[in-house]
């Protein structure tokens, strides 16, 4: 009877392990191999990515998969290469006199250097920098820039991109009565989320922030990351930020990069909360940086 109640228990034993060990080595594979992602297809990935400004080597051997319909945020000290990075993900980099790019970026599984011309790219990935950016002209103009660059000339159609692109944004209801306004007379918070609906009016996939909030007030701050976690609902968004806080806040995934390398990466909880890499436990506690 003994012998038939240990048979059990090393079984239940066995059992146990086999539920638990699937889930801990996928994470496991997350940390080793860069991903980052909940089960979510990979909407972008960089594969073996190098990047070169003359003799310096800004980005070394970076490999990254970015979940569709995520938030994935880019920390780290300044000058790890994280903006360079995610500027290289819509071709920013190629007006930079002697850059070099070693390595793929794939966007749906299409090369975005060699199968997706650049204009085409950019439309798809869409861009908002660190500073506001609004053009000397009306609000209505700003937004309806891109679709009229692309060929939409229709005034009803212009109308409702719009107004769509701006109630996106979260701004409509405070400049739909001023819209033939100069931009440039909008706050700044304001004009942050002017350039968020500018970028949403050519219908991106995907959304890259560049410390959209660094310039911006803590009330404008919390407007664009309410903004964040409603947008990721229909964009993939991926955010460079050095408010820790801000990617613990917004985040699904975080990727960690020093002097060029992409350190860890995975699920925001984990890279805060018991990160594999030391370097990485040192950031994210405030040691350096």
């Amino acid at each position: 009877m003994n012998k038939l109640l240990n048979k059990q228990d090393k079984q239940t034993t066995s059992s146990s392990s086999l539920m638990i060990d699937p889930y801990e080595r996928e994470r496991e594979m997350i940390h080793d191999m860069g991903m980052v992602g909940d089960g979510s297809s990979c909407k972008m990935e960089v594969t073996d990515l190098n990047l070169y400004y003359g003799d310096f080597h800004a980005l070394k051997n970076v490999s990254l998969k970015f979940s569709e319909k995520q938030v994935t945020a880019l920390i780290g000290p300044s000058g790890c290469g994280k903006s360079t990075l995610l500027k290289t993900l819509n071709r920013m980099n190629d007006l930079v006199a002697g850059c070099r790019v070693d390595g793929a970026i794939c966007l749906d599984n299409q090369n975005a250097y060699t199968e997706i011309g650049v204009n085409d790219l950019r439309r798809r990935v869409g861009m908002v920098f660190q500073q506001p950016n609004p053009f000397p002209m009306s609000i209505y103009d700003n937004v309806a820039f891109g679709p009229r660059t692309h060929g939409v000339k229709d005034r009803d159609e212009l109308d409702a991109i719009v107004e769509q692109s701006l109630r996106d944004a979260a701004i409509w209801d405070e400049v739909k009565d001023r819209l033939k306004k100069n931009a440039l007379g909008m706050s700044g918070g304001q004009q942050q989320r002017l350039c968020i609906a500018r970028a949403l009016a050519v219908k991106p996939e995907v959304l890259l922030l560049d410390e959209s909030t660094s310039a911006l007030d803590p009330i404008s701050t919390a407007k664009i990351e309410e903004l964040v976690a409603t947008l990721k609902q229909d964009y993939t968004i991926i955010m460079v930020t050095h408010n820790m806080l801000q990617a613990l806040r917004v985040s699904d995934q975080t990727a960690f990069f020093l002097l060029g390398e992409m350190v860890e990466a995975g699920y925001t909880e984990d890279i805060f909360s018991h990160p594999q890499d030391t370097r990485t436990a040192d950031y994210v506690a405030g040691r350096f940086g």
